[in-house]
């Protein structure tokens, strides 16, 4: 019976480590970019931050606090993990340094000194493996904690040109809402190449928002420009523009319109699950973020 619960404390250990590992390479490395605990996690977060008016430092910390809460996650899980690896062959698996006598000490707390040290490669080597396969193990769990920080930190890496990008979009539309209504829109060759160069923006910031989730749950800076509130604006645009007499108009006020279509159906699908055209989910990504929707 022993034997079989330690079979059964190494086997749940083994479980949380690849959990651990599954999400991180769901999060960072699968196209689609959605690990399902890191979903959760960031969710949760975004929840707990969010005011009722949607505003406020709480809400503008939401995105940063999502990565740091991720990132211990994974971390603790593959901590606690490998603790439970550690366990079942505490003490006799492993050699103590002069001055710890191994029957006087705690194998849950001994093991998980030993992962965290080891995650986190300091090798105090107060405590050291024995046997020939925890040896290997304890090494591996090294070059995974240098993986995991190595990760973490191309994933910040990632994620503020996305933001960079979304917030140029911001600026350009606000810049058009400012310098022309979408009542006022020529039929000339600047307007179909202003129209079809925001659909290229949109269409960017839509394949960001589709790999680089977590892009979603960052606000905008104070008093910047949001694409949370202006994308109805731009999809205004995209209707003025299908209404000009000028063909090549219509053609890139057409492209927008699908670009800022496929971005509305990646909001809802991911992220707000609310029925309705464009213009509905673009209005809820605009209450979600705290936001009127600006319109033409």
């Amino acid at each position: 019976m022993p034997v079989v619960f330690d079979l059964l404390i190494s086997a749940a250990g083994a479980g949380l480590i690849l959990v651990a590992l599954r999400d991180v390479f769901h999060t960072l490395w699968h196209p689609v970019g959605r690990g399902s605990l890191s979903t959760l996690v960031m969710t949760g977060v975004w929840r707990c931050c969010r005011t009722p008016g949607g505003q406020g430092r709480l809400a503008v910390a939401a995105g940063p606090a999502a990565l740091v809460v991720v990132i211990a996650v994974w971390t603790s899980l593959i901590v606690v993990g490998w603790a439970l690896v550690y366990v079942p062959h505490m003490p006799g698996g492993f050699s103590f340094a002069p001055g710890l006598e191994p029957s006087q000490r705690a194998p849950l707390l001994d093991g998980l000194y030993l992962s965290l040290v080891t995650v986190a490669t300091l090798g105090f080597g107060d405590i050291v493996p024995a046997e020939g396969w925890l040896r290997i193990a304890a090494p591996l769990q090294g070059l995974l904690g240098f993986a995991l920080l190595t990760a973490a930190v191309s994933w910040v890496g990632q994620i503020y040109p996305a933001l960079t990008r979304r917030l140029v979009l911001a600026h350009r539309l606000e810049a058009i809402r400012r310098s022309r209504g979408s009542s006022r829109l020529t039929d000339t060759t600047f307007t179909a190449m202003l129209l079809e160069n925001l659909a290229a923006e949109v269409i960017q910031v839509r394949v960001d928002l589709s790999q680089r989730a977590e892009t979603y749950y960052f606000h905008d800076r104070d008093g910047s420009p949001s694409l949370a509130a202006l994308s109805s604006y731009a999809a205004d645009l995209a209707l003025a523009g299908q209404r000009s007499r000028a063909a090549d108009v219509r053609t890139s006020a057409t492209m927008l319109a699908t670009a800022l279509e496929e971005l509305a159906s990646v909001l809802e699908e991911q992220f707000l699950k609310v029925p309705g055209g464009p213009m509905e989910i673009f209005a809820a990504y605009a209450h979600d973020h705290g936001l009127v929707p600006v319109r033409a």
